[in-house]
């Protein structure tokens, strides 16, 4: 069973970093390309950042001000924010590219 546990999330300021994991379990996590959404009050879930083998890929949004990593030996992902805007509140989930499964997500709420 696949099951994906994000945290990290909490109220940050504006210009404040944080940094997202995913500690994935149920399935072969270092075979499979990731990768990280969002969902903002009122807004439909969005793309926000993918690694594969080699690459990285982001929306234009975060691109310079986040960067997305893992760690194959503890089945983690994680998403580095740094320079965090009030459009980047959110849930934050971490998924496997290839199959349909979300965690519960966790919240960063970025106000003064």
């Amino acid at each position: 069973q696949v099951q994906l546990a994000e945290s990290g999330g909490g109220l940050v300021q504006p210009g404040g970093s944080l940094r997202l994991s995913c500690a994935a379990s149920g399935f072969p996590f270092s075979n499979y390309n990731m990768a990280w959404y969002r969902q903002a009050p009122g807004k439909e879930r969005e793309f926000v950042a993918r690694i594969d083998a080699k690459n990285t890929y982001y929306t234009d949004s975060v691109k310079g001000r986040f960067t997305i990593s893992r760690d194959n030996a503890k089945n983690t992902l994680y998403l580095q924010m740094n320079s965090l805007k009030p459009e980047d509140t959110a849930v934050y989930y971490c998924k496997p590219v290839a199959l349909n499964s979300w965690g519960q997500g966790t919240q960063v709420p970025v106000s003064s």
